[in-house]
This record gives structure tokens, C-alpha cells and sequence, in this order.
């Protein structure tokens, strides 16, 4: 497979693994795995010619690590970033001091109103470092980065994941936790 059909199944997976299931005439069962080959079914019918072991490339070779596969190498599910819902099995767990939130700069405003919202995802999707927000936030615009803190607001109660591909999750936080950084290039 090559690279640019590499990339269209990777982001047929996303689509189908994390929002739109029926995308590939699938359903994703309660922790949001689907059956890998009624994935390579679904995505033919598209159009997307693939194999189990394309899907099995792509899981492998993805820098992000957004999809998993099961033990036994007949399932796949997204490990982050669903706007169905899905229930992953992640225990809460302490998460460091501060975590980073990227964004575009024209989110700057409704973020310091009302903090960050999941929107339509299950969750709030936070980095673990500066770099790797201040990337997230570059694909929507112009980036700029939160700090949130975490610790903080994890000892007056929400509570924090972290996914199998070290992205934290968590619910709406609000804007008391949140401080926007001065400069994006640090580490």
C-alpha cells in the first residue's frame, strides 16, 4: 500500500472507528471495537481497497497510535477522540501538574468565557507537553496553547484518563483552570 492510499484508510478508520460507524456499515460494540474484516468489507464498498493487514500496517506505522488492535488481531477500535459513545474501559488516574490544550487562536475568546467543552466528543483531549499541543492547535489555525491545571483541578474532583496513546481525556474544564501561554515554542 502506498503512502497516499495508506493515509485515506488511515482517515477512513478515524471517521469510521470514532464517528460514523454506519460510514462502513458497521457497528462498534459498547468499548468501540468493530471486526477487521467487516472493516475491510465496509471500506471495498467505498472504494477503499485494503486488506486485514493493510489495517494491521496502518495501526502499526500511525505516529499518533489512534487505533489498537485486540490480542488476537480481529478487532480494531480508535483509542481517543469519539463522538459516539463508547466506554474504553480507562480507570481514572492522577494526572500530572499541568497538562496543554492546542487550539487555533480564534478559540481564545470562548475558551477564557467558558472554559474548554468536549463539544461533540466524549471528551476533552489534552497533550502531556507544550510541543505536541502547540502541533495539535496548528491544525485548525493559527495555534496558541492552554495550560491547564490538572493537578488542581483533579484534587476538587474531575476526573482525569489518560488513552493508550498518552493523550489525556477528561470532561469540561473550567476556565479557573486554565491559563493561556505566553510562548508556544517552549518546551
Amino acid at each position: 500500500m502506498d503512502a497516499g492510499a495508506e493515509k485515506k484508510l488511515s482517515k477512513f478508520m478515524s471517521l469510521v472507528l470514532r464517528h460514523d460507524p454506519q460510514a462502513a456499515g458497521l457497528t462498534l460494540d459498547a468499548a468501540g471495537w468493530a471486526d477487521v474484516s467487516a472493516l475491510v468489507e465496509g471500506a471495498c464498498a467505498k472504494g477503499l481497497i485494503c486488506t486485514a493487514e493493510d489495517i494491521s500496517h496502518v495501526v502499526a506505522a500511525s505516529d499518533k497510535q489512534r487505533f489498537a488492535l485486540s490480542g488476537d488481531q480481529r478487532r480494531v477500535r480508535a483509542v481517543q477522540g469519539h463522538s459516539v459513545p463508547v466506554d474504553l474501559g480507562l480507570e481514572p488516574c492522577d494526572p500530572p501538574d499541568v497538562l496543554f490544550h492546542g487550539t487555533a487562536d480564534k478559540n481564545i475568546a470562548g475558551i477564557q468565557a467558558v472554559g474548554l467543552l468536549p463539544h461533540s466528543r466524549q471528551y476533552v483531549h489534552l497533550s502531556p507537553d507544550l510541543v505536541t499541543a502547540r502541533k495539535v492547535g496548528q491544525r485548525h489555525g493559527k495555534p496558541v496553547v492552554f495550560r491547564v491545571l490538572a493537578a488542581q483541578a483533579a484534587a476538587e474532583g474531575q476526573p482525569f484518563y489518560r488513552a493508550q496513546n498518552g493523550v489525556w481525556l477528561t470532561g469540561p474544564v473550567a476556565k479557573e483552570f486554565l491559563e493561556l501561554a505566553s510562548d508556544c515554542s517552549e518546551g
